[in-house]
């Protein structure tokens, strides 16, 4: 059987550990485990996966220090899917801003785990390319996934980094909400909320320690990435 990737499911309940493990298993893909915080944040920064599916609410560390721990810290951009049984925006604002890539709700069918599993290790694997993209004094280089203004390094996570290289590419035209959704998550689209709470993050990046802003949203029409005094 073809083998599709490493995957670390880091969840506490196991009846839902041992059918997300069987399923994806079934599917090709190895499977490494944790049933606790502690366990995963160890295996999420020392072995080498390609992606991370974590639910929030662990015993010993919970799934946002998880996130945080191996973005700030650990500054690994692997793909995280983070599950959780709260379907409130202000929990998905706080996975999304924690790091997480995608975000799924508990109950929920597992082959659309699958897919935004599939989705996300697509997306990753495609990224690699020897492309260098410019606006201004803004650079994306696709070979090394390194970005930089003004010859400052901006760490960005996989969401991030394909959302810039999206507003980059169309720069400087205005892409609309469901334009870049397309480009960033293809035909298995996020809800509402999602885009939102990543491009605020990117804009947190991107513009807020610089003295002039390049992302410009306009409401009701979209997003923009624009040189200084380009606009």
């Amino acid at each position: 059987m073809q083998q599709n990737g490493t995957v670390l499911l880091i969840e506490d309940h196991r009846d839902i550990a041992e059918m997300i493990a069987s399923y994806l298993e079934g599917r090709g893909f190895t499977v490494d485990y944790a049933a606790d915080g502690v366990t995963g944040l160890h295996l999420a920064t020392t072995k080498p996966v390609d992606l991370v599916v974590l639910d929030l609410s662990l015993p010993g560390i919970d799934g946002l220090e998880i996130c945080r721990a191996i973005r700030e810290h650990a500054k690994l951009d692997t793909p995280i899917i983070m599950l959780t049984a709260r379907d409130t925006l202000d929990e998905k604002i706080l996975g999304l801003n924690a790091g997480a890539d995608d975000y799924l709700v508990k109950p929920f069918a597992i082959r659309e785990l699958e897919a935004r599993v599939n989705a996300q290790l697509r997306r990753n694997r495609s990224e690699l390319t020897r492309e260098k993209l410019v606006v201004g004094a803004l650079e994306l280089d696709k070979s090394t996934l390194q970005v930089q203004r003004d010859g400052q390094d901006i760490r960005l996570p996989p969401i991030g980094l394909r959302l810039l290289e999206a507003l980059m590419r169309s720069s400087p035209a205005v892409m609309s909400r469901a334009e870049l959704e397309r480009k960033v998550w293809g035909d298995i689209l996020p809800d509402s909320d999602t885009l939102r709470s990543h491009m605020y993050s990117l804009r947190k990046k991107v513009d807020k320690p610089f003295a002039q802003q390049m992302i410009l949203n306009h409401p009701g029409s979209g997003y923009q990435l624009v040189a200084p005094n380009a606009k």
